[in-house]
């Protein structure tokens, strides 16, 4: 006989979640974790690490010396010639000389005055007058009449400004400077440098001249010596007479022909408080006298 009731099929038992919670729990254990890759830290080897402290101390010294040594050396080295005013000065060399300006602040003319009776006596000065169109120097008007009624030959000098129109820095040189018989010609101080090299080139040219036509006579030009080989290196400034700038070196490192050098800013001068800038003439006291104005 065949029976007509559906046979059923008996079905799984469903799992709870702790059960799933097992089996997953199982299947952590089965299956193994991926181990993560450290990266081990750089380090720097023992003997790479002082030879870049050599190294840095060395390049320390080099540029320490080059930028605070080198230039001063000369005046720790020995004095060949007369040690006076608390420098060597320059061997070969007897007309003695020194620049101020209000940086000196004032000036005891008596004590100054006593350096002219000395074994190196301090026979010029030249002092500074202007600077630019409009600033005259504070100490100037007292500096140059005491010079004069000290019995220093004196001089005076404008430092150029290459940001003022040269006929106007002229004017007001010669509207600030009364120059007589027996002074120095006057001084162009020239040191700073110009975007464009060429123009301030024609504008001092425009200074010199206009600077000669008045006073009758050919001026001075400062500027330190590669200054003037590096851009006023030709026959029209080697026409004037030359002012080096050169500090502590034994002698001049210049081929041209100069009449005042400028050679320490380190000097020590009874009457004047502070450092003071010594010079020398190129030539016998007679041969500054020849260069004074008629």
């Amino acid at each position: 006989m065949v029976s007509n009731k559906k046979t059923t099929t008996p079905r799984k038992p469903r799992q709870t979640t702790s059960h799933k919670a097992s089996a997953k729990a199982a299947s952590r254990k089965t299956t193994p974790r991926k181990k993560k890759k450290v990266a081990k830290k750089w380090e720097v080897p023992v003997w790479m690490y002082y030879a870049l402290m050599a190294l840095m101390t060395i390049v320390f010294i080099a540029v320490f010396y080059y930028f605070f040594i080198r230039p001063y050396a000369y005046r720790w080295k020995p004095c060949y010639g007369m040690k006076a005013y608390g420098v060597c000065l320059p061997a070969g060399y007897r007309v003695h000389g020194i620049d101020i300006s209000h940086h000196q602040d004032r000036v005891n003319w008596k004590l100054l005055s006593q350096t002219r009776k000395g074994n190196f006596p301090i026979r010029f000065i030249f002092m500074k007058a202007t600077e630019g169109g409009d600033f005259s120097d504070k100490q100037f008007v007292a500096n140059f009449d005491s010079a004069r009624a000290n019995g220093f030959i004196r001089g005076a000098y404008h430092f150029y400004n290459p940001k003022t129109d040269a006929s106007r820095q002229a004017d007001f040189f010669i509207n600030s400077v009364k120059l007589e018989k027996g002074d120095l010609p006057p001084v162009l101080d020239i040191e700073q440098k110009s975007k464009d090299m060429d123009k301030l080139r024609a504008d001092l040219k425009v200074w010199l001249k206009k600077i000669e036509a008045h006073y009758g006579v050919k001026p001075i030009i400062y500027a330190s010596y590669k200054y003037k080989e590096r851009y006023l290196n030709d026959s029209v400034f080697d026409s004037y007479p030359y002012w080096i700038a050169h500090y502590y070196v034994d002698s001049v490192r210049y081929d041209g022909d100069w009449k005042f050098w400028q050679h320490t800013d380190y000097g020590t001068i009874p009457g004047i408080d502070g450092r003071v800038d010594l010079n020398v003439f190129n030539g016998s006291v007679s041969s500054l006298d020849s260069l004074r104005i008629r």
